[in-house]
């Protein structure tokens, strides 16, 4: 035994080397069925197979054409008359399965009118029957048809009523019309789906002129009260010109319940209620899909009395399931969160349900090649924000000092960013929580950034003062020289800053309250504050920049953080040029660009020798070997002073001031 012991342990040993592989085996096992199961997903989505119809006889010895492929349901033409022995009826069906073969041709006939009710087709005057094709083929994806017409609107539709669309769709040569007599079922079928939307209007901020006369103000009140006892919100009647139908092939066999209701709601069963044998499954018709997905709000006319026509624009061809099942569940959600948002509710990313209106706006109104640079320019401005972000908390960690920081520079901009972040709240209807929260956490840092700087205490107030308590800043240290100098530049820069910054805010705010109007005097002093910040924001860095020019300087800068903020900068430029936005945050873009510019000019005037250690004590190569210092001291022989130089000598060496003799030190480090 003691001598097998060794030789199973060895076994053992020798046996668990092998371990990873089999691990390694059955992983590579998972990779290959997963990349399979992917692959043929793409293959069905992308290049379905071509499921040609089968020729079979029915139950009264006709020649039909049916589906390839049904699964366990029956084709309809070949459905039992009578359910299974024990087999129950259900009236939702649980699978559904194509009515018709396909690849087909059909007959579509669209008709308009104020009522859901379909009226015959013999009774539909020709100016209603907007479309009208034959043998227009289900799953030949080349093929597309164009109508276009003018129809008169009806008096209902003026009167807040909605448009219907009649659709009417059959095999060649069947009856089409429910109302006349041959109609089968079998070969043709008709719904209805509306060509009007009901959208809810934006709520228009009530502004009014903050220095009106005292009867506005009373009107102004009158309608602030009304509107508070309506608090729903208000629907107009749109329409869009440009209607698109497509048909969606190669859908297969359904399942109701796993079917999402975007889909769902353009399923059309089979109306007789037929059901196989097991009772549980149906039939349903071709899916014409009515595409939604292009009709933006900003291109509908809202229907009033005034409008008394309108042209209309009907393009049907057919459409990969793939694209329907996205561009489906895309619109509904987007209606969703429109309604949801018009009737008061908050939506997980805040905002006001627009925001997938906004992208669809720049897909259609972008040239495609400025588009796709500015997607890879996005995603390079993310990266470069948070390189900034980064190394500009980084900088500030690792100082010590302060010199070259302008102090009132970074109060300056906890101001300013608390300012937009009132504004952005009092706007909140059309901001996201995510703006907001960015904003917040930008606050933070430069809140963060202060106390980095200097120390921030609470003592108490002079007697007589209002506040029984102030905040103080403090210095953390005893400043040095350069540094008591910065202080004097960043008091300099801003006296002059101050001089040019207050008359024009108050030329501005003088502007804003006499010609335009406002919800109150908070949201006055919000925005006429926000639009000074993008305004004259850029200002905030010319003390930097005076800083720099008065020490000759520009070590003290964190340069990765400026440049990577200036980088940012030059995408922004871009986004003003595809991108819609206020005119005073397009100025602000370029603003900034004045200020690279001159930093660039500081980084060529004031060079910075990496060589050496810097004014600011960092930098510099290690220093020279012992030996090195010691054979260089020994290469050349001391000179010998002469009687002038020693008493020069002297009375430097009497009259020396501690400064000197702290430089002498300093001179005696390096």
């Amino acid at each position: 035994m003691p001598e097998g012991a060794p030789a199973a342990a060895g076994g053992q040993a020798a046996g668990q080397p092998e371990q990873p592989q089999e691990g390694s085996t059955f992983r590579k096992i998972l990779q290959m069925v997963a990349m399979w199961v992917a692959m043929q997903f793409v293959m069905k989505q992308f290049f379905p197979a071509n499921n040609a119809p089968k020729i079979t006889t029915d139950a009264d010895g006709k020649m039909v054409e049916v589906p390839a492929s049904t699964g366990k349901i029956p084709p309809y033409q070949l459905r039992p008359s009578k359910l299974d022995e024990g087999a129950t009826y259900n009236t939702l069906p649980q699978r559904v399965a194509p009515i018709w073969a396909e690849p087909n041709k059909v007959d579509v006939i669209v008709t308009v009118s104020d009522s859901f009710i379909p009226t015959p087709l013999s009774s539909v005057s020709k100016d209603m029957i907007v479309f009208e094709e034959k043998d227009f083929g289900i799953g030949n994806f080349s093929e597309k048809r164009t109508h276009e017409a003018t129809i008169a609107v009806p008096e209902a539709v003026q009167r807040n009523g909605t448009l219907w669309g009649h659709f009417y769709v059959g095999l060649p040569g069947s009856v089409l019309d429910p109302e006349q007599k041959g109609f089968d079922p079998a070969t043709a079928y008709h719904f209805i789906y509306p060509f009007t939307q009901y959208i809810p209007k934006k709520k228009e901020k009530k502004l009014k002129s903050l220095l009106g006369k005292k009867d506005e103000a009373k009107v102004d009140l009158e309608d602030e009260e009304e509107e508070a006892e309506y608090s729903g919100p208000i629907v107009g009647n749109y329409f869009h010109p440009n209607i698109s139908l497509s048909f969606v092939p190669n859908m297969g066999v359904l399942s109701l319940a796993q079917t999402h209701v975007a889909i769902r709601q353009f399923l059309h069963l089979e109306p007789t209620g037929a059901r196989d044998g097991t009772g549980q499954n149906s039939w349903y018709y071709p899916i014409l899909f009515v595409n939604t997905f292009w009709q933006l709000k900003a291109h509908m006319t809202q229907i009033n009395e005034t409008v008394k026509t309108l042209p209309i624009r009907i393009d049907l061809n057919n459409l990969a399931p793939w694209k329907f099942q996205t561009m489906a569940s895309i619109e509904l959600s987007a209606r969703e969160s429109a309604r949801t948002a018009a009737y008061g509710g908050s939506l997980p990313g805040g905002g006001d349900g627009t925001e997938i209106e906004m992208v669809k706006e720049i897909l259609l109104d972008t040239n495609p090649i400025l588009l796709a640079i500015t997607s890879v320019v996005t995603v390079l401005h993310l990266i470069f924000e948070t390189l900034a972000f980064t190394s500009d908390v980084q900088h500030y960690r690792k100082k010590k000092d302060n010199i070259g920081i302008s102090v009132r520079t970074i109060l300056a901009n906890v101001f300013m960013q608390a300012v937009i972040f009132l504004y952005l709240v009092d706007n909140s209807q059309n901001t996201s929580w995510m703006i907001l929260g960015s904003q917040g956490v930008g606050i933070l840092i430069e809140l963060w950034k202060v106390t980095t700087v200097v120390n921030v205490r609470v003592r108490p107030a002079p007697p007589g003062a209002l506040i029984p308590y102030r905040i103080t800043f403090e210095d953390k240290h005893k400043l040095s020289e350069t540094e008591e100098k910065t202080k004097e530049y960043d008091e300099i820069a801003f006296k002059y800053m101050y001089m040019a910054g207050v008359p024009l805010l108050l030329a501005y705010a003088t502007y804003s309250v006499i010609y335009e109007e406002h919800k109150s005097w908070y949201s006055f002093i919000i925005t006429t504050l926000v639009g000074s910040v993008y305004a004259y924001g850029f200002l905030m860095m010319v003390p930097a920049l005076y800083i720099n020019y008065r020490l000759k300087s520009v070590a003290h800068m964190p340069a990765k953080a400026m440049t990577y903020k200036f980088l940012n900068t030059f995408i922004d430029d871009l986004f003003a040029f595809t991108i819609k936005m206020p005119i005073l945050h397009r100025l602000a873009t370029f603003r900034d660009d004045i200020i690279f510019f001159v930093y660039i000019y500081q980084r060529w005037a004031y060079r910075v020798d990496y060589t050496r250690v810097n004014e600011f004590g960092q930098g510099g190569e290690d220093d020279a070997p012992e030996q090195v210092k010691k054979d260089e001291g020994k290469s050349l022989p001391p000179a010998v002073p002469d009687a002038g130089e020693k008493l020069a000598d002297s009375d430097v060496a009497k009259g020396a001031t501690g400064s000197d003799a702290r430089s002498g030190k300093a001179t005696k480090r390096k």
